[in-house]
């Protein structure tokens, strides 16, 4: 199976390497990719929003199964246009994708299908906005409509922040706060099927003890020791499957990865919002436990055929992966430092340095090229000692002006 990756970030690199570890795979390319991807795939100069020239791409390869890894190109219709050319594509439509597009749709899409979520009220006025923060009261949850990389959200007890960021979108989704822990479950379905992966959890916040802005992620970990017994088992029956038989009803059906970000209240389990895609950095870790063939999964579910395959085997243990981001990120990153150290990192038994946003100088060095530079994830017998041996590696990496949370599964 020849097999084609579009991103250019973590959760690209992890796809890539799981699926060269497939004894089933026997090309894995990329496009654009990233220097972390090319040592495991080959790479092409497209651009990944560009359908006509992914799907020319993918035709040109002779590839048998594109992935598409970002939530942009989904929502851009890059699935669309590579299905029309009669090759598989993970990855929902463009219709589809909206359940990441616009969160008022998913918004929408739970309550026709009974899917537990918090209260919420759409708003495309400042006085609506304020209306809504004042009917839930703080902690405010304020939510860009649209797609934000996952910076989109505020959560604050400052009224005037959360009435700042409504301002600065077009339309907001303004939530109730929903306490408790938070979990991640992804599941890969063929728009009928549904197989759940094994949950994870990540970390938003860009410091310590959850503090500092909202980020795309700065880490996370896989499985979760302290998650209630039953729990994939609940939120297969009572999300993820109604969501996908709602999705199928309208003629708009799912196909591809679908996260759902879980908390668990006092009052149960709570939909806080959906994902179109593979989550990052939760992927890094899920792919480093994964025992069985990634590319026969993926194909299968965009073959429709997901019934007929053996679920997903884990290895036993236990993974986590921390995020080494750029100076100022989540703000506007500084690029171009150099990265020094990876080989040492490399050599930590157990790690795998996923790069998320970095790329080749002129003169050949490794420098960062976005705000989440690398997802240093490494695997070990149980979350403590898989968090041992991150960063052990991660302390060997330097970065000028980097910063990274140094309590990523603290205490598990």
């Amino acid at each position: 199976m020849k097999t084609l990756v579009i991103g250019t970030g973590g959760r690209e690199h992890a796809l890539a390497l799981a699926l060269s570890r497939d004894p089933e795979v026997t090309e894995v390319h990329a496009a654009p990719g990233n220097p972390g991807i090319a040592g495991v795939a080959e790479l092409h100069d497209v651009d990944p929003l560009d359908g006509t020239a992914v799907a020319d791409l993918a035709e040109r390869l002779g590839a048998d199964l594109v992935v598409v890894g970002p939530e942009a190109p989904l929502v851009a219709g890059v699935a669309d246009a590579v299905r029309a050319r009669g090759i598989d594509c993970f990855g929902p439509s463009r219709e589809a994708a909206q359940l990441e597009g616009s969160k008022a749709f998913a918004k929408e899409v739970m309550a026709a299908a009974d899917v537990p979520t918090a209260m919420a009220h759409v708003c495309t006025t400042p006085e609506e906005a304020a209306a809504a923060l004042d009917a839930f009261g703080p902690p405010y949850v304020v939510k860009d409509d649209g797609l934000a990389a996952g910076k989109g959200v505020v959560v604050t007890d400052d009224r005037e922040a959360a009435l700042a960021h409504a301002a600065q979108c077009e339309r907001v989704v303004v939530e109730e706060f929903l306490d408790g822990p938070e979990v991640s479950l992804f599941a890969i379905t063929d728009g009928t099927t549904v197989v759940p992966l094994q949950p994870a959890q990540d970390f938003k916040r860009a410091g310590d003890g959850d503090s500092g802005p909202n980020t795309g992620g700065m880490g996370a970990y896989t499985p979760l020791p302290w998650a209630p017994e039953g729990l994939v088992e609940e939120v297969t029956a009572r999300v993820l499957q109604p969501t996908v038989d709602e999705m199928a009803r309208r003629g708009t059906p799912f196909s591809g990865l679908l996260y759902a970000g879980l908390a668990l209240t006092g009052r149960g389990v709570r939909v806080i919002e959906f994902n179109a895609r593979f989550g990052d950095p939760e992927t890094q870790p899920l792919m480093a436990l994964l025992d069985s063939p990634l590319g026969v999964l993926l194909r299968a579910a965009a073959r429709g055929t997901l019934d007929g395959v053996a679920a997903p085997r884990w290895r036993d243990g236990a993974a986590v992966a921390v995020v080494v981001a750029s100076h100022n990120y989540p703000g506007t990153p500084r690029t171009g430092d150099v990265i020094h150290g990876l080989m040492d990192a490399d050599r930590v038994d157990g790690i795998d340095v996923i790069h998320a946003g970095t790329a080749r100088a002129d003169d050949g060095a490794l420098v960062t090229a976005g705000g989440r530079v690398l997802a240093v994830t490494a695997v070990g017998s149980d979350v403590a000692d898989a968090r041992t041996r991150a960063y052990d590696a991660v302390a060997k990496i330097r970065i000028d002006g980097s910063h990274h949370r140094t309590d990523i599964a603290a205490g598990i």
